[in-house]
């Protein structure tokens, strides 16, 4: 008995020490691509230069990234499943929207005092110089609303509600319409300012008008849901796999 739960922790031990090894080198490469994209250029750096600087082989680099753009903004997007996520923990009695109005009005402030530091700006330079980035940083976008329409959905048509608001006629169709509407605004609202600052503009001061300005706007969003609702009536989408019969 005693040999056997030796054997488990020993097994134990050695998975822990690979996962904690793969982790680093992970964690290596990510921070060695990051530099060198920041020094040269994404366009102008290839995995293989990655790897002879990380000192590892290029298929190590394709086993823990699938592309150069992966390996871009790893680590850096964490605006990508933060609103699914306010979403999904909030706390008990909170009305999905106004989770994430709270979490969308704190990233625009956040997004700016992070701009103001050199790395940030030398990241979003980078971004704007490069096409490939450009459409990986949209996919990114689409993904998110994703995630987020995916979250609403499932607090709206969820059997434990614990919050007072009202769910939608057509939760489905709102969950999409919402996360395509509100992420556009918050997008708007921040790469509409991004040359603002490379002009030389208050990264701060931005930030705090733009958080202002969101608050007031998904405020507003949320008052207009009833009539909407009322205007929309009782218009909803056939399901999916209904399909319309064929003429005999």
């Amino acid at each position: 008995m005693h040999t056997q739960r030796g054997y488990a922790g020993t097994v134990g031990d050695l998975k822990d020490r690979r996962a904690q090894k793969k982790a680093q080198t992970r964690a290596h490469v990510r921070s060695v691509a990051q530099q060198m994209f920041a020094e040269q250029g994404f366009d102008a750096v290839t995995i293989t230069d990655i790897a002879r600087r990380a000192d590892v082989a290029a298929q190590t680099v394709f086993n823990h990234f699938s592309t150069k753009e992966e390996l871009f903004f790893d680590g850096r997007v964490p605006w990508v499943h933060g609103p699914a996520d306010a979403v999904r923990s909030r706390e008990p009695g909170v009305p999905p929207l106004t989770a994430l109005r709270d979490y969308l009005v704190g990233l625009v402030r956040r997004r700016f005092v992070e701009l103001a530091g050199s790395d940030a700006q030398t990241y979003l330079g980078t971004i704007e110089t490069s096409g490939a980035l450009l459409v990986r940083e949209r996919e990114l976008v689409h993904e998110s609303e994703r995630l987020l329409a995916s979250a609403l959905h499932e607090a709206w048509t969820a059997a434990d509600r614990s919050d007072a608001a009202p769910a939608p006629h057509d939760p489905a169709t709102a969950a999409t319409l919402t996360a395509a509407t509100w992420l556009a605004a918050v997008r708007s609202l921040i790469v509409g300012q991004r040359s603002r600052i490379h002009q030389g503009a208050c990264p701060r001061e931005i930030g705090e008008a733009l958080g202002q300005l969101a608050e007031r706007l998904f405020d507003a969003m949320v008052a207009a849901i009833p009539e909407l609702e009322a205007r929309i009536g009782d218009v909803t989408l056939p399901p999916a796999d209904r399909r319309t019969p064929r003429a005999s």
